[in-house]
C-alpha cells in the first residue's frame, strides 16, 4: 500500500484534446495483465523528453533519442508505444532491431513513418523483447484508443508498483483554459538523473519545440530528478512532455507571463507524479522530505540531501522508527562538501531541533525524536549557515519487503 497516496479516480483524470490512449494485454511477460500502451497524438503535437544517464541505456531510449533528433514540421512525433514486463536493455544490436521493429509495426498500422514513433520499455533487463507478442497486441491497443483512457494507461505501464499513478489539473492561463494530465510508474531502482521510472505528461497548449525542450528539463530537475528510493539509476528512465496544440493557448516566448504560468503548473504536476513514485516505493512505509538550507549553491544542497536519502543506515533507522540520528550527521559529513564547517550546522526532524552547531542540542530529548520517527511523513531539515541556497529531495524508508520484492523480481 502506497504511503498516504489514495488510488487515482478514473473520473478525475481529465481527457486532453489531441491525445488518445489505447491498451492491450499482450502477454509480454505475464498473461492477463495490461502491458502494452499506445498514445496517438494529433499532428499539431510537439514532444520533448529527458532520459536516463546510465551508460547502459536501453534500446528504446536510444531509438527515442534518434527519432526526436529527426523531428520536423513535416514529420512530427505521432505516437508513443510503451510495454511493461521487459526492459529491452542489455540486449545489444538485436534489442535495437526489435525496438525499431516495434516502431515500424505501429507506424504501418497508423499510416505514419517509423521515425514518428517513440518506443518505451520497462521491466526485466538482459532478456530479448518478445516482439511477436507486441506486434500481435498492437491492433487491440489501437482498437480501444480513447481520450479518457488515462487510468487504464497508468495501469498498463506498472511493474512492481502497487497502484497506478496519475493526476490531472485544469487551469486558466491568459484567459484560456489549459487541461493537463499525467501518468508515471516506478517503485524501485529509483535515483536522481532519472530512474526506473516512466513519466508522461500531456497538455493541450501549443508550445514550439525549443521551448518544450527547456520546459521538460526544468520540470524534471524539480521533480523526477529529486527523488530516490534505493540509489540505483536505471537503464530505461524517460520523462516526456506532450504539448498537443489542440487547445486555445499558444506559447511563443519563454519570457511571456503565459509561459511562466504554464511552467509552474507543469512543475507542480510533475512533482505530484514523482511523489507518487516515492510513496509507492518497494516496501515503503514512510515518505520523507529532506531539505537542505542556507547552502552556498543548489548543487551542494542537493549533494548533501542525496547523501542522506541514499544512506541504507538512515533509511533503515526510519523504517524502525529508531532515532539513531547520528547516521544523518555521518551522511552529511561524507557527502563530499569538502569545506563544510560542521560547527555551524543545525539539524531538525520536523519541529524537533536535534543537532545544534554541529553537536547534540542540549534540549533534545530522545522521546521527541521517537515521536517524529513513528510518523508516516517526516521532514528532515539541515541548515548549513553558508549562504542562501536551498534544495529538497524526497525518499522513503528501507524495509524488509524491499529485499523480498527484489530477491523475487524475475519470478
Amino acid at each position: 500500500m502506497a504511503v498516504n497516496s489514495p488510488l487515482p479516480v478514473s473520473a478525475d483524470l481529465k481527457p486532453v484534446a489531441g491525445i488518445e490512449l489505447g491498451y492491450a494485454e499482450a502477454g509480454v511477460r505475464k498473461a492477463n495483465r495490461k502491458d502494452l500502451l499506445v498514445m496517438k497524438l494529433a499532428p499539431t503535437a510537439t514532444v520533448a523528453g529527458v532520459f536516463t544517464l546510465n551508460r547502459f541505456c536501453a534500446a528504446p531510449v536510444q531509438v527515442c533519442k534518434t527519432h526526436l533528433a529527426q523531428v520536423s514540421d513535416a514529420a512530427p512525433i505521432r505516437a508513443l508505444v510503451i510495454n511493461t514486463g521487459n526492459a529491452n536493455a542489455g540486449t545489444g544490436e538485436e534489442g535495437l532491431a526489435r525496438a525499431n521493429a516495434t516502431c515500424a509495426e505501429l507506424a504501418s498500422l497508423l499510416g505514419v513513418k517509423p521515425e514518428q514513433i517513440l518506443p518505451f520499455s520497462t521491466g526485466v533487463i538482459l532478456e530479448p523483447l518478445p516482439i511477436d507478442r507486441i506486434k500481435a497486441g498492437l491492433p487491440a491497443a489501437i482498437s480501444n484508443l480513447k481520450t479518457d483512457n488515462w487510468f487504464n494507461a497508468a495501469e498498463s505501464i506498472m511493474t512492481t508498483d502497487t497502484q497506478p499513478k496519475a493526476a490531472s489539473r485544469t487551469l486558466t492561463i491568459g484567459g484560456k483554459q489549459v487541461v493537463m494530465t499525467g501518468i508515471s510508474k516506478g517503485a524501485g531502482m529509483i535515483k536522481p538523473n532519472m530512474a526506473t521510472m516512466l513519466g508522461y505528461l500531456a497538455f493541450d497548449a501549443k508550445v514550439p519545440q525549443a521551448l518544450l525542450n527547456q520546459l521538460v528539463k526544468d520540470a524534471a530537475d524539480q521533480s523526477f530528478n529529486c527523488i530516490t528510493i534505493d540509489g540505483d539509476t536505471s537503464t530505461n528512465d524517460s520523462f516526456m512532455l506532450i504539448a498537443t496544440g489542440a487547445g486555445e493557448l499558444e506559447i511563443t516566448s519563454a519570457d511571456s507571463a503565459e509561459y511562466k504560468e504554464l511552467a509552474v503548473a507543469v512543475n507542480a504536476l510533475s512533482q505530484n507524479l514523482a511523489h507518487q513514485i516515492i510513496r509507492d516505493g518497494e516496501g515503503a512505509t514512510k515518505f520523507i522530505e529532506i531539505t537542505v538550507e542556507d547552502g552556498k549553491n543548489v548543487e551542494e544542497c542537493r549533494k548533501i540531501a542525496y547523501s542522506i536519502g541514499h544512506s541504507p543506515l538512515v533509511k533503515t533507522a526510519f523504517f524502525a522508527s529508531d532515532p539513531n540520528l547520528g547516521r544523518i550527521l555521518a551522511a552529511i559529513g561524507y557527502a563530499g562538501v569538502d569545506d563544510l564547517d560542521v560547527s555551524k550546522l543545525n539539524l531538525y526532524l520536523d519541529d524537533v531541533w536535534v543537532a545544534k552547531n554541529g553537536g547534540r542540542n542540549p534540549d533534545y530529548k530522545e522521546e521527541d525524536g521517537q515521536r517524529v520517527m513513528k510518523k508516516s511523513e517526516i521532514v528532515v531539515r539541515v541548515k548549513l549557515a553558508r549562504g542562501t541556497a536551498k534544495a529538497s529531495v524526497w525518499t522513503c524508508d528501507l524495509s524488509h519487503d524491499y529485499v523480498t520484492i527484489n530477491a523475487d523480481y524475475r519470478s
